[in-house]
């Protein structure tokens, strides 16, 4: 249970003491890279680095990562890719239809950054290109 910053008592004493009392109880034990050195500060804020290291070690999605608007573009240019995995019309469907929706509420939104320049995706379409990639394999 949390427990309640007492009055009287600066946020950064109470947070210092929670961290000791949390050490003390070995709640820091174990960790993930425990006894491996500190990552060489950039001069960004610690934010900004762990971003960077996750990104250059791969493996991650990195449309999080971009403006909403170069996202969603990238996740057109990615569907046909994503769609081939999909084992059913259905699923194909249900994923065109929500890209489509998030595309409709970006619209609607007027997000922030570079501007919006991708259309929903004709969900016929998708499917029939779905069909032929499927026949083709």
């Amino acid at each position: 249970m949390t427990r309640r910053k007492p009055p009287k008592v600066s946020f950064r004493w109470w947070v210092d003491r929670q961290i000791g009392e949390a050490h003390d109880r070995g709640e820091f034990d174990d960790l993930p890279g425990a006894g491996k050195p500190l990552p060489k500060p950039t001069g960004n804020d610690a934010a900004t680095d762990w971003v960077l290291r996750q990104v250059r070690a791969g493996g991650h999605d990195t449309t999080a990562l971009l403006p909403p608007a170069l996202a969603l573009r990238r996740e057109v240019q990615d569907l046909p890719e994503k769609l081939a995995g999909e084992r059913t019309e259905r699923g194909v469907r249900e994923l065109v239809d929500d890209l489509n929706e998030r595309i409709r509420q970006a619209y609607l939104n007027h997000l922030s950054g570079p501007p919006l320049t991708v259309a929903p995706v004709d969900v016929e379409e998708a499917v029939e290109d779905w069909r032929r990639s499927r026949a083709a394999s």
